[in-house]
């Protein structure tokens, strides 16, 4: 019965030191000081969403300029990696049909709002 009470101990301990870890040392930011990534941060609660939906953007634009240059890279002769050039070719192709779904479920909300009577 003691070496099941020593290897409970033994896991409570180990359990705790996890959590110790796992606990943050620096506070939690709001949204109203998220940064856009171009050095401007929002004012108020309202820019938080539009920075973060500028952000992506310029994620997903990013993404596909990188491919672009793959597969330009591939089709001059300058580089071999054909299958880095799809990759990346899909990765930017799901990053703007995700990007799509996002604003159609916007607009979405935004017309559900709009029928709203006050």
């Amino acid at each position: 019965m003691s070496s099941a009470l020593l290897s409970i101990q033994a896991d409570l301990a180990r359990i705790a030191g996890d959590v110790e870890r796992l606990t943050p040392t620096a506070p939690i930011q709001p949204a109203a000081t998220f940064d856009d990534g171009l050095g401007t941060p929002s004012g108020s609660q309202g820019d938080g969403f539009v920075a973060g939906f500028k952000q992506v953007l310029l994620s997903v634009d990013a993404k596909d300029k990188a491919a672009a240059e793959k597969v330009a890279d591939v089709d001059a002769g300058r580089s071999d990696d054909l299958v880095g050039a799809m990759l990346s070719s899909q990765q930017a192709s799901l990053s703007f049909s995700m990007l799509m779904q996002v604003r159609n479920k916007v607009a979405g909300a935004f017309d559900e709002l709009i029928k709203l009577q006050l």
